[in-house]
């Protein structure tokens, strides 16, 4: 999906990483508009903003380059990989920021006792 349409991965990272100040719909434009429509540093530059933010709110290092040369040199392959982080760190990318604050009560599988082959 990120190849074809890179700001659709990125509008729903953003969404997250900015805890539902921006839509996902809005940042997937802005993206759009930045990325398409002026040049691609612009985007390069966006991108870079999300993945610092991201970093900071979860301790992340800086590595093995800065955020500028990961967006710069492999855009693509990072905003895949914040959108994973963001994924690993338990959130449901489909249901966005709003969709993740009330998960709703889930219950624990009902198995039987004892092990069995």
């Amino acid at each position: 999906m990120t190849i074809f349409c890179p700001c659709i991965t990125f509008g729903g990272s953003a969404e997250i990483i900015n805890k539902g100040s921006i839509s996902c719909g809005e940042s997937c434009l802005l993206y759009c508009l930045l990325h398409h429509i002026t040049a691609v540093l612009p985007s390069i530059f966006y991108g870079c903003i999300h993945r610092r933010r991201l970093r900071g709110q979860y301790g992340l290092k800086q590595s093995p380059c800065n955020d500028f040369l990961v967006h710069c040199f492999c855009h693509y392959c990072a905003l895949c990989q914040e959108y994973r982080q963001l994924k690993y760190q338990g959130f449901d990318m489909k249901r966005g920021w709003k969709g993740n604050q009330n998960p709703g009560v889930t219950m624990a599988p009902v198995t039987e006792g004892g092990m069995k082959r």
